[in-house]
């Protein structure tokens, strides 16, 4: 009997009842030809590979990590818990070592979702992932987690959420931001506050292939993995940069999403973007099953699969080079900057204007990080996307020192109806979440 060298659970979600359309490549059948190969070919028969039932996730669950406006209902369907359930019941099985590693096959997808959600992003509307994260630290005590986001698309949900965590490494691997949506994902956003330097971005050049891949995991990520030293490694498998994705440009291939997982380790791997239904999404995923479980993926080939009609070019080769030596400069002089930026001031304040291309909302948001010398600071944000959907969120982040705490609660006590329509209060050291609506009648969208 075949047996798995790393025991590893798997959980299926397809959503058999969300899509944002029929025909749209966000759709049910990315995860039911994957289901189908995976039985086809016998690896739930193998010992040691172990299918969970995914559970939900709670109201709690999802307000550590994010600020949906006005309320979770208003922005997440049943598919969404389920998903994010599905991520969580896999870092419950680690956790409780029933197995050593796990992958969430689920859907929908979570890395586009931010911080604050007032609609849909991406084909994505809360962030699984972090929803997970944020359980397992407060469930598990799991501190240092480090986020290795393989999907094609920048992950600016996911780096948004931990733009101001220190304990969070969030690296992406990217098609470069000014050749695809969402337009983010430079080297030069690495975080904000004493967060600085651990978000890092390694955008590469279209027509990046397996060498290309491998190359920015094997000298990139790995070492800073290394030097951070993560309680729990989290990698966010988009399988979009496959050469047959519908909707970008690059020439990854099955075997090289097998090998990427077998050089990064992860502990838990969740599905994110991936549109090839019948041509990639079948092969990639199986590869990454046996990667995961320590097992021979030499065999799982695409049928068109031409690994020299998909080679990169030694221009390509070299960019990446040059990429990675930023990305590392980055990363080794990360206090540097840090000091350099935060110097001797008591906030830093950030401007953004973010488009939700689901729903068609624009959103314009200022956060303020106040910069402590004991902690990683209060964090408020003030937002406004139109139809008195005005509010204001503040974070206090898990370490919280006693002064920020209490920060935190003024700004939230202080805040009243020509500031705001909604104040929200997300309170980590207490595990606690508040919220006022300061205009009665009025808040809800229309």
């Amino acid at each position: 009997m075949l047996e798995a060298k790393h025991k590893t659970g798997l959980v299926f979600f397809p959503a058999y009842d969300w899509a944002i359309s029929a025909s749209h490549p966000e759709r049910e059948e990315r995860l039911l030809y994957t289901q189908d190969q995976i039985r086809e070919e016998g690896l739930l028969d193998i010992a040691g590979i172990t299918e969970f039932k995914p559970d939900l996730v709670t109201l709690d669950d999802v307000r550590r990590v994010h600020f949906c406006v006005p309320d979770p209902w208003e922005v997440m369907t049943q598919s969404h818990f389920i998903s994010a359930g599905g991520a969580k019941t896999i870092g419950m099985a680690i956790m409780e070592k029933q197995v050593e590693r796990g992958f969430a096959l689920v859907r929908p997808p979570g890395h586009h979702a931010m911080r604050v959600v007032h609609g849909g992003r991406g084909f994505y509307a809360v962030n699984i992932e972090a929803i997970m994260i944020e359980y397992l630290r407060q469930a598990y005590q799991v501190d240092k987690v480090a986020i290795i986001d393989t999907d094609c698309h920048h992950g600016d949900g996911t780096q948004d959420i931990y733009w101001y965590d220190p304990d969070t490494l969030f690296i992406s691997i990217h098609q470069d931001g000014r050749t695809l949506c969402p337009g983010s994902g430079a080297t030069g956003e690495m975080g904000g506050g004493h967060a600085i330097g651990t978000t890092l971005n390694i955008p590469l050049p279209p027509q990046t292939s397996a060498e290309g891949f491998l190359y920015a995991v094997e000298h990139i990520v790995l070492p800073i993995l290394a030097d951070f030293k993560p309680d729990l490694i989290v990698n966010s498998a988009g399988q979009d940069n496959h050469y047959s994705d519908p909707i970008t440009n690059m020439n990854f291939c099955a075997q090289g999403y097998a090998d990427l997982t077998k050089l990064l380790k992860p502990d838990i791997a969740v599905l994110e973007g991936g549109y090839s239904i019948e041509g990639a999404l079948p092969y990639v995923n199986l590869g990454i099953v046996l990667a995961m479980a320590g097992m021979d993926y030499a065999h799982v080939r695409e049928p068109d699969y031409d690994p020299e009609g998909i080679r990169q070019s030694p221009d390509i080769t070299t960019y990446i080079e040059k990429v990675g030596e930023t990305v590392l400069s980055i990363w080794q002089q990360r206090a540097h900057i840090r000091d350099t930026v935060c110097g001797e001031r008591e906030y830093l304040v950030r401007d953004r204007n973010i488009f939700y291309d689901t729903d068609q909302i624009m959103e314009k948001q200022q956060d303020r990080i106040t910069i402590c010398p004991d902690c990683s600071g209060a964090l408020r944000i003030d937002s406004n996307a139109g139809n008195y959907n005005r509010i204001t969120a503040i974070h206090i982040p898990r370490k919280a020192c006693p002064r920020c705490q209490a920060r935190g609660h003024q700004w939230y006590e202080s805040m009243d109806a020509y500031t705001c329509d909604r104040v929200y209060l997300q309170d980590r050291v207490a595990d606690q979440f508040l919220e006022k609506k300061l205009r009665p009648g009025i808040g809800e969208r229309f």
